[in-house]
């Protein structure tokens, strides 16, 4: 027999053994997962627990079910030109070429230009409502980032002090038109962490932030270093900490309970210590929560970072106008 010959019979029952192997390692990585049939339709993504969430994870759905659409045709393409085209098919050595196919070249154009339009109209839509704002929210929370933990100016009117968060020095780095969301005679308290901190509750790492249930509650997203990412996992939701900007977003808690977050920007070499947990409670526990931090002298407000960068003031400006 000739070497090729040799070769190709050695070659199909290595074939054989190797195809079911790789079907039951794909079975097994599909299998193998840790999902339930309850979290097979969120795709990996924690349970929603504030009104805003169902949109982004609808959002995310979306994205998937595109992207999987899109796969199964590329695959299919693929498998379909192996198999009907494979030289020992058809016998021919070199298959006929086709050059400059008007209608191929218009397809693989148009399509992704379609998919990518879809995409983008779904993102802005769902971005635009993400990221509206209350004038005046009844709960409004200063979070700071620095190297490497969290800090929580609670802008509330706890009844403690005479200096307002309006004109409080330590919030100077904060944009006026943000301040004009400030509660009234908001003289405030704070909570500062450290990556040894621990909640008190659950024993989970990091500092923790009190949240209302059911009540609307605008986070301004501050920082006082490098850039940080104040990412809450079952709120889905999640805005960078910028040095000299200020950014914000707004949420309802729908569910009490505790939840972890924590930092989703590389910030440097205690980066992964930079966790948190945000503790939904009722409102008398939120109201006793705030004053348990004034009873331990804990008033006023921490600096928020630093002063707004020229770009970040003309942007304020500009958007001020449009």
């Amino acid at each position: 027999m000739s070497p090729n010959g040799s070769d190709r019979s050695s070659r199909r029952p290595m074939r054989r053994r190797i195809l079911p192997q790789a079907l039951l390692a794909g079975l097994v990585l599909a299998t193998a997962t840790g999902c339930t049939s309850e979290d097979f339709p969120r795709l990996g993504m924690p349970t929603p627990v504030t009104e805003e969430a169902p949109r982004i994870l609808s959002l995310w759905q979306g994205s998937w079910a595109a992207a999987l659409a899109t796969g199964v045709l590329v695959w299919g393409l693929i498998l379909w030109s192996v198999f009907f085209h494979r030289r020992s098919r058809t016998k021919v050595e070199v298959p006929p070429q086709n050059r400059y196919n008007l209608p191929i070249e218009a397809l693989y154009t148009l399509v992704p230009l379609i998919i990518v339009s879809v995409l983008f109209y779904f993102t802005a839509r769902d971005q635009t409502e993400l990221l509206k704002t209350s004038d005046r929210p009844p709960n409004v929370v200063n979070v700071v980032g620095f190297q490497w933990s969290w800090a929580f100016n609670y802008i509330q009117p706890v009844g403690v002090g005479d200096e307002y968060a309006e004109d409080a020095p330590e919030l100077e780095s904060i944009p006026d038109r943000y301040k004009e969301s400030f509660p009234e005679n908001a003289d405030g308290v704070y909570e500062v962490g450290t990556p040894a901190d621990h909640d008190p509750e659950t024993g989970d790492p990091g500092p923790t932030l009190v949240l209302p249930v059911d009540e609307p509650t605008q986070f301004i997203i501050t920082s006082r270093d490098v850039n940080h990412s104040f990412w809450v996992l079952p709120f889905l939701m999640k805005m960078d900490a910028i040095p000299g900007h200020t950014n914000r977003f707004e949420v309802t808690p729908t569910r009490e309970g505790t939840f972890r977050g924590k930092c989703a920007e590389l910030c440097g070499v205690d980066h992964s210590s930079m966790l948190f947990n945000v503790r939904v409670v009722s409102r008398e526990e939120y109201d006793d929560y705030l004053q348990s931090l004034a009873d331990e002298g804990q008033t006023g407000y921490l600096p928020a970072g630093i002063e707004q960068t020229d770009a970040a003031r003309n942007a304020e400006t500009n958007e001020g106008r449009s």
